[in-house]
């Protein structure tokens, strides 16, 4: 049987990861996987489609929400035990993050880095463990043609090694460091096995959510976007990535962010 395509967001239900998921339900007709990791089902549904109810053409069906706990690999093995094995990714947003900015290497508390690796490295890791078997195997024809599918981590530009020049972010930085490399293997592990897709990260930039709120009036920050303009440029900036930008860092604006 055919593989039938499916856009997948891991956490879906706030800030970025919820205007990602509404935007692919607004713009696309396949079937959209989204995540949650607390609340009821039918309520988290109706959370992320009651403002898509007068968009027109918005099928709810194809709105499909999986219980995952980012920070417990049962739930994430059994998320994705849920889809179907006939069910093919064309783009998966992995977007879990969490922020504690230690200004100094003295505000570094144990159990803030634990969880800010937990959340911002192993989760993803589990994530490829167990949800990148649903990517296109070798055969182009279950993407459209001439499109490799694609896989997507949220990062960061703090991620970059050259580019840090303020310090700082001690564990949010490392992490999504690590983070970096491990979109790079992952991507050469699609490549060696010939998997019809590819490996990327994105730099949404600074948004208008809980996670940044403390930063806003940072001289550092050049532009503030609200979560529905980042979702836009991000899958924009995906759409026209093509093979040869495979296993890098690319920002909102579809300019390469150095490691």
């Amino acid at each position: 049987m055919a593989s039938r395509n499916f856009f997948l967001v891991t956490p879906s239900t706030r800030g970025l990861s919820l205007a990602l998921t509404r935007h692919l339900l607004r713009t696309t007709d396949l079937p959209v996987f989204a995540t949650y990791r607390r609340g009821n089902k039918d309520e988290v549904k109706e959370h992320i489609f009651q403002p898509l109810k007068n968009a027109g053409g918005v099928d709810p069906a194809r709105l499909n929400v999986l219980h995952l706990d980012l920070l417990d690999e049962r739930s994430i093995e059994q998320a994705a035990k849920e889809l179907e094995e006939n069910l093919g990714i064309e783009k998966a947003f992995l977007t879990g993050g969490v922020l504690y900015p230690e200004k100094n290497s003295a505000d570094l508390k144990l159990g803030e880095i634990m969880e800010t690796f937990q959340t911002n490295v192993i989760s993803h890791l589990l994530l490829i463990k167990h949800f990148s078997k649903f990517l296109p195997k070798t055969q182009p024809q279950t993407i459209a043609k001439g499109e490799l599918a694609k896989w997507v981590h949220i990062s960061a530009r703090v991620g970059s090694i050259s580019d840090n020049a303020r310090g700082g972010w001690y564990s949010y930085r490392a992490s999504k460091a690590a983070l970096n490399q491990v979109i790079k293997t992952f991507d050469l592990q699609l490549q060696m096995k010939k998997t019809t897709a590819m490996c990327v990260g994105i730099h949404p930039g600074t948004l208008r959510t809980d996670l940044s709120k403390d930063f806003w009036s940072s001289s550092s920050v050049n532009r503030l976007f609200d979560p529905e303009e980042a979702a836009k440029n991000i899958i924009e900036v995906v759409q026209r990535l093509d093979e040869t930008k495979r296993g890098k860092i690319w920002d909102w604006k579809g300019e390469e962010v150095r490691p």
